[in-house]
């Protein structure tokens, strides 16, 4: 039985509502944490498939077999993925920006963009509580639910959504999280590798079918006013199409030209058939 990962956000439940709630059978064990626990050990073997952070995927791709078919990004705004501050992200050469440890894809992001677009440094601060120092006026990075109570607290002129950032510079897709699975777990079980994948997609397409009770089940974990989450969940994007990969190629490219990666990995997934 394949140890498997899931993200603890909200963000998602429009694939694995159908899991949680007996529509679709997952072929293994769920183990829900935050990007960056995920992305830890899925490397050290504690995990043998899961969705990890994009830029985990990148630093780890020699490790790490890319799976088709699904990803979490966004077409332009994101909701999700946020800088706070009352400067724009233009005006923030040496300041202080307090990041959040639980995901590696936004704060490299960040950087990507306050470097390679706007050509400012910043400092980050590791923080185990980004969006109180935002509540105190700090710049702040924050991602998930977090950063959606941010766009619902502080003034919208300082919530920055670096997905709509990052469209701007680029007119790409940004991806955030992919689905991976160790080499050699993909080497030794492939057929217990398409089971969960097959499985995934299925869940997915569920999702899809019945929005209302993914709504009703993120309302559940963090209640948002009425309609909130039919409108979050149209910002993303959970196809790892070409789109999606041709944004995830320029963010790798971009990461390598600032030296956070020292090479640009491979954005094709390993060759898998795939039952729908």
């Amino acid at each position: 039985m394949l140890r498997s990962g899931r993200i603890i956000y909200t963000n998602d439940l429009p694939i694995y509502t159908a899991f949680d709630e007996g529509a679709v059978r997952y072929p293994g064990a769920l183990a829900a944490d935050v990007p960056a626990n995920l992305n830890e050990a899925l490397v050290a073997g504690r995990l043998d498939i899961s969705p990890i952070s994009a830029f985990h995927y990148g630093k780890y791709a020699d490790r790490l077999a890319l799976l088709p078919e699904l990803c979490i990004g966004s077409r332009q705004d994101v909701w999700s993925v946020v800088c706070v501050s009352r400067k724009p992200l233009a005006e923030l050469d040496g300041a202080r920006i307090f990041v959040t440890k639980e995901s590696a894809s936004g704060r490299n992001l960040l950087r990507v963009l306050l470097e390679g677009r706007f050509g400012v440094k910043a400092t980050f601060v590791d923080s185990d509580d980004p969006y109180g120092a935002a509540a105190r006026g700090e710049a702040a990075l924050l991602i998930g639910d977090r950063a959606i109570d941010a766009q619902q607290t502080f003034r919208r002129s300082n919530v920055h959504d670096l997905g709509s950032y990052w469209h701007a510079w680029t007119g790409l897709d940004m991806v955030y999280a992919v689905w991976a699975v160790r080499r050699d777990v993909l080497a030794s079980h492939p057929h217990e590798v398409q089971g969960a994948l097959d499985a995934l997609i299925r869940s997915q397409a569920w999702g899809n079918a019945h929005l209302e009770r993914v709504v009703a089940a993120a309302q559940r974990a963090h209640a948002r006013p009425a309609g909130y989450y039919e409108a979050y969940y149209a910002t993303l994007n959970f196809a790892f199409d070409e789109r999606a990969r041709a944004g995830l190629a320029r963010y790798f490219s971009e990461l390598h030209a600032i030296g956070a990666l020292d090479s640009v990995p491979p954005v094709e997934p390993e060759a898998l058939l795939v039952s729908r």
